[in-house]
């Protein structure tokens, strides 16, 4: 029995450093993690904290309609009802909050409409769908297009 042990020095050393190298995993893993990581399952109970405390960057529909109404009733009646506003021309916080200083972003239309208008497969049938090089020549999409409520002009 002792010649099985007698060479088994290595397997100590083996078994000693990977014992420090959990130790030392434990340590820094209670010096990383926040104490209140794990409350609210995989998140960080602070998160909320955190985010409610930094600034707004969105107004929000509301705030784009008590100045832009006539674009917000073209845009309800047509088919991008549902889209907000500034999921085309960013966020407006500032916007809302001074006009006179901030002005809105006039996206260029092309590549804004083709992130979501590009021929896929995977698209519903009925969703509007092109192909950006051949669909009318190249040209800007609101030339034909009213962004705000896109049939044909």
């Amino acid at each position: 029995m002792q010649e099985i042990f007698k060479e088994a020095a290595h397997l100590v050393r083996l078994a000693l450093l990977f014992a420090a190298g959990v130790l030392l995993f434990i340590i820094v893993r209670a010096l990383l993690v926040p104490a209140d990581f794990g409350e609210l399952g995989h998140f960080r109970t602070g998160a909320l904290a955190d985010a409610a405390g930094r600034p707004l960057h969105y107004a929000g529909r509301q705030a784009c309609v008590e100045c832009h109404g006539e674009q917000a009733k073209k845009k309800a009646a047509g088919k991008h009802a549902r889209l907000g506003c500034e999921s085309c021309h960013g966020a407006l916080a500032a916007h809302a909050a001074d006009p006179k200083a901030v002005k809105a972003e006039k996206p260029d239309a092309v590549p804004l409409c083709v992130r979501c208008h590009t021929a896929n497969q995977a698209k519903p049938a009925k969703f509007p769908q092109v192909v950006p090089a051949s669909h009318n020549e190249g040209a800007a999409c609101n030339d034909c297009h009213d962004p705000h409520s896109p049939g044909m002009d």
